[in-house]
């Protein structure tokens, strides 16, 4: 038996998982939970980062250390701490839905085409993006930059506070935009074209290596973007797949060896995340369940609180296409009164709006699988990819309404689960560093002998293709 610890930061929750692996099938159980909510100060949103450090560490504790082989960290994001040259923050890493990007895309590409940025990193046009974020960083605190002497991005500052050790792994690095995939290095030459300084971005390591100690217990890189762990999970069994890491985002991609830098991708504005083991996930992201969490939310201040099962039964009993929404309508990115910016979207859009919870969470579900064909149809169209079946890992793999919607949106099978892919394929990632597991196909078999994933096929029973051909109108009227 090899017990291994997972540290996930998600989006909206920690966690700590132990992994035990008994040479055949992985077992994982979550011990200890915690949020992960970001703060206002003075109008600006950051990462609870040391509350989050103080959790972790009590999480490990409830983790029986004494058993475990070694730690692995995974987080969400594109965000970052800046450290001194003694290790200190400089102040409290800002979250990525803060507003200071605004604008900052504009003037990024006002100085770097956006064919050759794209070239350049291979990674898509989004304002949350590690290399806005820097240039708004530089426009508003020039001096901050200039004390920095090391960036981490989140799960290598908590790495960094595991070990000393200050590095930083691929998958994460990949999505800040300011890597180059083609030089398999920091671009330097793009950053100091946009007046970031360069001197404070470690060197970038590959998953599945050593990095130091935790109280004695190793400490590797795993695939340590979230996403990039969650695909490592996905229990596919022939290369034609594609994949959506669902959660408050859902991630939506293929499996690569080789970034996709053509014309087409941009357009399609791929992103082209680094993979665990020589591997690129071309990949677009979809707002996800962000829409039903802060509808939730929204209505739990209003004391309406109901069970989610209770709620997808009530979505199942309202009409069918009565209202579609753009589920990436930038309406819907900041947190607040979702249900409010949902009929707003539907007022503009010549739509009735909902009026019960079940019809605003059906909506949302029929919105989202919905833009999942849209976002297949336009990944299959940009790469040539072959896809026959589609697998749904994490959160959304419970949600047995949306895997069915999406079946019937795409006209695929679905395949759902393991709903703790992140945990596992950071778990995984560890089992190869340990010689335990040879590589990612066997990892990916020790996945199906876990968790059988749970098979929606098409029914038909609807018309889809009638909605689907008024979702294109909204969203290009949105």
């Amino acid at each position: 038996m090899t017990d291994l610890i997972a540290v996930d930061l998600g989006n909206s929750n920690g966690r700590i998982f132990s992994v035990r692996f008994d040479g055949k099938q992985v077992q994982g159980a979550e011990r200890y939970r915690f949020a992960n909510t970001p703060i206002m100060v003075r109008g600006t949103l950051h990462w609870d980062v040391l509350n989050l450090w103080g959790e972790i560490e009590r999480g490990l504790a409830a983790a029986q250390l004494e058993t475990a082989a070694s730690i692995g960290v995974d987080s969400f994001g594109v965000d970052f701490g800046l450290l001194d040259r003694r290790g200190a923050l400089l102040g409290n890493p800002v979250h990525m839905r803060d507003r200071r990007t605004e604008g900052i895309m504009e003037q990024v590409l006002a100085l770097v085409p956006r064919h050759e940025l794209y070239q350049r990193t291979g990674i898509g046009f989004y304002v949350i993006n590690t290399l806005y974020q820097l240039v708004a960083l530089q426009h508003d605190a020039p001096d901050l930059l200039d004390m920095t002497h090391t960036l981490l991005t989140m799960p290598n500052l908590i790495t960094y506070w595991l070990t000393g050790e200050k590095i930083s792994e691929f998958t994460h690095t990949t999505t800040t935009q300011c890597y180059n995939p083609t030089l398999g290095d920091w671009d330097r030459d793009l950053l100091a074209r946009l007046g970031i300084p360069t001197h404070f971005f470690p060197t970038v390591v590959q998953p599945a290596n050593l990095i130091g100690t935790y109280e004695t217990l190793p400490v590797f890189t795993v695939a340590s973007h979230d996403t990039g762990s969650a695909v490592v999970a996905v229990p596919a069994e022939t290369p034609h797949f594609a994949y959506i890491s669902s959660g408050t985002w859902s991630l939506f991609g293929i499996e690569t060896h080789q970034p996709i830098l053509t014309e087409a991708a941009m357009q399609a504005n791929l992103t082209n995340e680094g993979g665990a083991f020589g591997t690129f996930r071309p990949l677009k992201m979809v707002m996800g369940l962000w829409l039903e969490q802060q509808c939730r939310q929204r209505w739990r201040e209003q004391g309406l609180d109901i069970s989610y099962d209770l709620l997808l039964n009530e979505a199942q009993l309202e009409l069918p296409f009565a209202a579609l929404i753009d589920p990436d309508d930038p309406s819907f990115f900041p947190p607040g009164d979702m249900p409010t910016r949902i009929a707003a979207f539907c007022a503009a859009t010549g739509q009735p709006a909902p009026e019960r919870q079940g019809a605003f969470l059906r909506c949302i579900l029929e919105s989202l699988a919905l833009k999942y064909r849209y976002v297949l149809e336009q990944i299959i169209s940009a790469t040539g990819a072959q896809v026959d079946a589609l697998h749904i890992v994490g959160g959304g793999a419970q949600n047995a309404m949306l895997c069915q919607m999406t079946a019937d949106a795409t006209g695929l099978p679905v395949y759902a689960g393991p709903v703790e892919a992140t945990a596992l394929g950071n778990a995984l990632v560890q089992l190869v560093a340990l010689g335990e597991l040879r590589d990612l196909a066997e990892a990916r078999q020790v996945v199906r002998a876990s968790y059988p994933p749970t098979v929606y096929t098409p029914n038909y029973l609807l018309d889809w293709g009638a909605a689907y051909e008024r979702f294109q109108g909204v969203i290009t009227s949105g």
